[in-house]
Order: structure tokens, then sequence, then C-alpha cells
């Protein structure tokens, strides 16, 4: 199982190889971003009241479906026309307060679960699958940090 996640961490991996022509300076700003965002929410939701997060998996899901849906209509409509860009716009920032929120609701999954798994029985509590969300969620969160600091979210040089 542990080599299955590392085979997929390496194809994450080389997915997001593509993003280096982006530049060093701007890519390990956008690590910082990350690494603020990721810590930042996971205290949150850690801190939060038990269960608070984990009503949203149903708004979680709806709200998926039209990043996915507003991501697929960008590719047609260039960002130059008024719908082009708001749904650029929704791709790009409800992608990541949506990915914010997936952190919220997976660190408490996570939270539960461990805290409700029974010590004896057949199925082992398994952190590898458990956190895989939280891996996907953080990569989703950098790569939406790394896209709107390219096309000069701040204009700050």
């Amino acid at each position: 199982k542990q080599l299955a996640w590392v085979g997929h961490a390496a194809i994450m991996g080389a997915v997001l190889a593509p993003m280096c022509m982006l530049g060093g300076p701007l890519l390990v700003r956008a690590a910082w971003y990350t690494a603020g965002v990721v810590g930042g929410l996971s205290a949150v939701a850690i801190c939060a009241p038990s269960e608070k997060f984990l009503y949203m998996g149903g708004p979680l899901a709806i709200g998926f479906g039209l990043v996915f849906a507003s991501s697929i209509g960008s590719m047609f409509l260039p960002p130059t026309t008024a719908l082009g860009a708001g749904l650029y716009s929704m791709s790009m920032y409800g992608g990541l307060v949506l990915f914010g929120l997936f952190l919220l609701y997976d660190t408490q999954r996570i939270i539960k679960n461990a805290e409700n798994h029974p010590s004896y029985g057949t199925r082992l509590y398994d952190p590898i699958n458990m956190s895989i969300g939280i891996y996907a969620d953080t990569l989703n969160i950098f790569i939406r940090i790394a896209m709107i600091l390219a096309g000069g979210g701040g204009r700050r040089k």
C-alpha cells in the first residue's frame, strides 16, 4: 500500500512538473502561501467543535460540480469575453475557496474516524487512505495559488 502511495505521489509530481516553467521564486512564494493556508485551516478544523464541518459534504459536492463545469467552460470560452473571464474566475477563486473548505471537511473526517475506530475488529485504521484527501486538497490549493500569482494576483513585484 505504501508503494502504491509513493507511485501516486510520483505521478502527481510528473503532472505538476510543467509548473516549473512559472519560475522558482513564484513557486516558492506559492508554496509558502499554501503552507500558511493549509496550516491555518487545519488548525481551525482541529480546534473547532466536534463535527462542526462534517455537515458540508453535500454542499461541497455541489460546489465541486460548479467549479468543474466552470473549468470545462473556460476551456471553450476565451478569457477576453465577459463570460469567459467569469468562468475562469469562478474556476480559480471559487476552486481555492472550495478546496479550502474540503480541507476543513477532510481534516474533521479523519479526526472523527480516528476517534470512533474500534481498537478491535478485522479492519484496521488506515491513515494513508484517510490522508489522500488532504494531499489532493493541498495540491489543488497550491496549483490555484500558483496560477493566481502567475496571472499577476496582487500586481506586486
